[in-house]
């Protein structure tokens, strides 16, 4: 039996993906693996350019745009391996770590998934990465800059302590290795999410099955958002953190996870923000000697988004099976 299968979902990257498999068959060695490529109707030449660099690779069609919960449970369907890695297309690899990791599971039977540490393009570690329910909680919460709030969302929602320090409460889903034996017993991903959020309630249930392990002395790069040209284009603010799509999917990961108070909770928090914002706004323009309705353009934004959640409140206030693309 191979020792892992590799599965890569393609939305119109293929010098991606072939950057990425060049960096694979470079530092690759010492195990067995496949590569499973599943596209999202790219409608491209994207099988035709990869598979003429490397004709190994087993390439499916979803037939749709499905997202990466759904296409990555085909391709773990489709996998001959006993163990499976989660890859971004727009990740590249610069040493042995794919061997590193299925050492792991092999040697460590309570491990229930492995991931590595992420550098960005430039090399360098990417910082204030999510690796516990806590942090991504408290990240939801438009408060007053400052330690006191800081410290009071710490110690509502606390992170946990553990004695190894590799170990972490999820994974990011751009590079996550665990066995097909694990997968059959939590399910997989929860094809409700169109993108994000997935990994992080994928995360809850694999954490059921053994330890989270994020090696802190492995990593691999990841580019970033290279299907996305959106993403590249969205500005952060301190009220609109992040897009539609995530914010959708982190509400309805709350919703699964932590129940309906949570959810109802983080929804009245956002709804009561919106005058809040604005009165804000209206008073710092007015501290300013400016036109009280001046550069109300971020708070529009976030007027906006919220509303675009809320067409999705009742679906996913009932946890309604169903498809949460924006």
């Amino acid at each position: 039996m191979l020792d892992l299968s590799i599965i890569i979902v393609n939305y119109k990257t293929p010098k991606l993906i072939l950057d990425c498999l060049a960096s694979v068959s470079t530092h690759t060695s010492g195990i067995a693996f496949e590569v499973i490529v599943v596209d999202n109707q790219s409608e491209d030449d994207s099988q035709a350019i990869v598979q003429a660099a490397f004709p190994a690779v087993r390439w499916f069609d979803m037939g749709y745009n499905s997202g990466f919960a759904r296409a990555n449970n085909y391709g773990i369907k489709q996998a001959k391996s006993r163990n499976v890695l989660l890859l971004n297309s727009d990740t590249l690899l610069t040493d042995n770590v794919l061997a590193r990791c299925v050492r792991v599971l092999d040697e460590q039977p309570d491990v229930a998934a492995v991931s590595v540490l992420q550098r960005g393009a430039d090399g360098q570690l990417r910082p204030n990465l999510y690796t516990t329910f806590g942090q991504m909680r408290r990240a939801f919460y438009i408060l007053p800059a400052g330690a006191f709030f800081q410290n009071w969302l710490q110690r509502i929602m606390p992170d946990p302590q553990y004695t190894d320090k590799n170990q972490a409460e999820w994974l990011s889903g751009a590079f996550l290795m665990t066995r097909p034996a694990t997968i059959a017993r939590v399910g997989g991903l929860d094809e409700s999410f169109f993108m994000y959020g997935e990994d992080v309630e994928w995360g809850y249930r694999l954490g059921k099955q053994g330890r989270m392990l994020l090696l802190q002395d492995a990593s691999f790069i990841h580019l970033e958002y290279g299907s996305s040209d959106s993403n590249q284009q969205h500005i952060v603010t301190h009220i609109n953190r992040f897009k539609p799509q995530i914010q959708v999917s982190q509400l309805l990961w709350v919703r699964k996870q932590y129940g309906i108070g949570a959810y109802l909770v983080l929804i009245l928090h956002y709804v009561v923000m919106i005058p809040i914002v604005y009165v804000w706004k209206i008073a710092v323009n007015l501290r300013d000697r400016r036109l009280p309705w001046a550069d109300l353009g971020n708070q529009h934004a976030f007027t906006k988004q919220v509303g675009i959640f809320l067409r999705f409140f009742w679906r996913t206030l009932v946890n309604q099976p169903g498809f949460y693309k924006v």
